[in-house]
């Protein structure tokens, strides 16, 4: 494992894209705070860049780094969800700007799995995390599904065994700093 966390943080420096495992399903990801990195996820995955994207850090800490303002609710929120549970937080910081929704907020989840968490740790800096197929295709479910279109456009696919026997997208909920919580995908 430590080879392919050396290996991806490597490319993430350098501003390329990498195909991992979440703890969710696979994903494409990049450096959060890297506009042109992040320009090349929403060509790979020919989505338009209104479309925002979800974005993993490693620890509550490094959130509070990334987000002006965490609501209470929402560390109630990750110690009692039951799955992995992304957070739509408002005003995000220091984060690439085609990266952040219109409306200034940012979906964030706190990585859940061992390899995320360490490859966050050493690259130091969030990194996107979205579905590893073609805007509009099904999500795939196990790394053989995934389209060679999208194989071919990343710099670095990670080679580990698959853990994840039934993978499925994480659970969303926005939390507004006025108080309001809406589940946008349970």
């Amino acid at each position: 494992m430590i080879e392919e966390i050396n290996n991806c943080n490597k490319v993430l420096q350098e501003g390329g894209l990498i195909l991992y495992p979440t703890d969710t399903v696979w994903g494409i990801g990049c450096d959060a705070t890297n506009p042109e990195a992040v320009k090349k996820v929403y060509a790979l995955k020919k989505r338009e860049d209104t479309k925002a994207l979800i974005c993993l850090v490693a620890n509550q800490a490094m959130l509070e780094r990334h987000v002006k303002e965490v609501p209470e609710v929402a560390y109630d929120i990750m110690d009692l969800a039951t799955k992995p549970t992304t957070i739509v937080f408002d005003e995000p910081v220091g984060i690439a700007e085609n990266l952040v929704a219109e409306d200034n907020t940012l979906a964030i989840r706190v990585a859940s799995d061992k390899f995320c968490q360490y490859l966050i740790n050493k690259f130091r800096k969030p990194i996107v995390s979205t579905s590893a197929n073609i805007s509009g295709n099904p999500t795939p479910k196990q790394f053989k599904d995934i389209e060679e279109e999208i194989l071919k456009g990343v710099d670095y696919v990670v080679n580990l065994p698959e853990e994840n026997i039934n993978p499925s997208p994480s659970s969303i909920i926005k939390l507004s700093n006025d108080g309001q919580v809406k589940v946008i995908r349970e």
